[in-house]
């Protein structure tokens, strides 16, 4: 697709009447309201009634999350060349719709469970269609020097969301019925809607920088044959096996052991608003310091975190547990995307960041699997089992130092230097 070169006069990014900001606003209710903060998050909060409803075991409907992360796996590369090409919208506003019916469908499973399979299959699909993935390519266009902060405040939304999807799903299930609720979670997913029809686009690119705009960054095989691509999908994986294999199972969890299910939405929900602080000042401190650095710091508490977790009897330390997880895994998202921009530039940004995803699911799937199937042999969720997630979370912050500071050295190409006559971007 053609970029559309505009004469625009000079913006500055620190001002509120900045024109990216609008658009930063807009993706942060898009995320919010996207997969991202309410599949993982209110998964959990159902495998009790389809129990009930159905008899399903808990390794069986885990393996429907799998699925979706799987599909996650293997769409989000052709997502990513998509939105390397065409407008956002055309590819958002459809991914929110298709998401929006699937999830109100779930309100009339019956006791097929291959049903709910087909359901997440279709989630999946088009999951990153409507989550930060899709939306983080534009703010890249709109922000350099405040890049940290602008990816931390969309990627907050799906914090936000953490806090109040899952009470509000759980205060649903109680009053009228886990039906009515898969319902409220598809009107849920329509509210991004507007906001993204009238507000999310790529910034238009000035005369004077069009062409420098259009080949910026390496090719994918260069990216591909780094270290640090390889390193981050890894560091990815990980933490997404160690994350998605505890949320996804946590309120079950934590109600096993006597704390309410009222208490464990609550520590699902600050979860949520702590990855919210986390991300805040993760954006804010990259801007300013080796985010390699802050990316290992934040991996450790999650770690310690988890390790809470294990052990939790009681509602104030599950609270303490979920507070530290939020602040480690939900900030270690706003630092992949911030590192694949300055190591490998913005032209194939979307591609390699769809390949980092397909990381994140593979780690997304088995760890939801691996815990399902451990529970279903022990008929309950043993502190081991959660010790092991944190010793996932731990190789990821171990990883995580082998990360080069200096982006230059990366691919070959130093910043500064041109390539074929064009000035990379950082």
């Amino acid at each position: 697709m053609s970029t559309r070169a505009i004469p625009l006069p000079p913006e500055d990014e620190s001002s509120i009447h900045y024109a990216g900001w609008p658009v930063a606003a807009a993706a942060f209710v898009g995320v919010m309201t996207s997969f991202a903060p309410i599949v993982p998050y209110t998964f959990s909060l159902f495998l009790t009634p389809l129990h009930a409803a159905f008899g399903w075991q808990r390794e069986a409907m885990s393996g429907t999350f799998a699925l979706a992360a799987i599909t996650v796996a293997l769409v989000s590369p052709g997502i990513g060349v998509l939105l390397d090409r065409f407008a956002p919208r055309r590819i958002i506003l459809p991914s929110i719709v298709i998401f929006a019916v699937a999830l109100a469908s779930l309100s009339t499973l019956s006791s097929n469970i291959h049903r709910l399979y087909l359901t997440f299959f279709v989630l999946g699909l088009v999951a990153n269609g409507t989550a930060q993935f899709a939306y983080t390519r534009t703010i890249l266009t709109w922000f350099r020097k405040h890049r940290g902060f602008a990816l931390a405040l969309i990627l907050t939304g799906s914090g936000t969301g953490s806090i109040l999807i899952p009470p509000i799903t759980q205060w649903v299930i109680d009053h009228h019925g886990w039906r009515d609720a898969y319902l409220t979670l598809g009107g849920i997913a329509l509210l991004g809607l507007p906001l993204t029809a009238l507000l999310v686009r790529n910034r238009p690119v000035p005369i004077d920088r069009a062409d420098e705009s259009l080949a910026s960054g390496v090719t994918v095989a260069a990216a591909l044959k780094s270290a640090p691509f390889w390193i981050l999908a890894t560091i990815i994986m990980l933490s997404a096996f160690s994350e998605n294999g505890l949320v996804t199972n946590m309120a079950a969890m934590l109600t096993e052991r006597r704390i309410t299910a009222a208490a464990a939405a609550l520590a699902l929900s600050v979860r949520g608003g702590a990855g919210i602080i986390g991300r805040l000042c993760t954006g804010f401190l990259i801007d300013r310091f080796p985010p390699q650095r802050i990316q290992t710091f934040i991996l450790l508490l999650s770690a310690v975190g988890t390790l809470i977790l294990a052990f939790a009897q009681m509602s104030p330390a599950s609270l303490i547990g979920a507070a530290l997880l939020g602040i480690g895994l939900g900030s270690e998202a706003d630092v992949a995307p911030y590192l694949l921009a300055r190591y490998f530039g913005r032209k194939h940004f979307s591609v390699l960041y769809g390949l980092t995803w397909t990381a994140y699911a593979v780690g997304g799937a088995t760890g939801p699997m691996v815990v399902g199937h451990l529970y279903d042999r022990a008929g309950a969720y043993l502190p081991i089992f959660i010790v092991g997630l944190a010793g996932v979370a731990l190789a990821a912050a171990i990883l995580s130092l082998f990360l080069r500071h200096d982006p230059n050295a990366v691919v070959g190409n130093p910043e500064g230097l041109t390539v074929a006559g064009i000035t990379l971007e950082e």
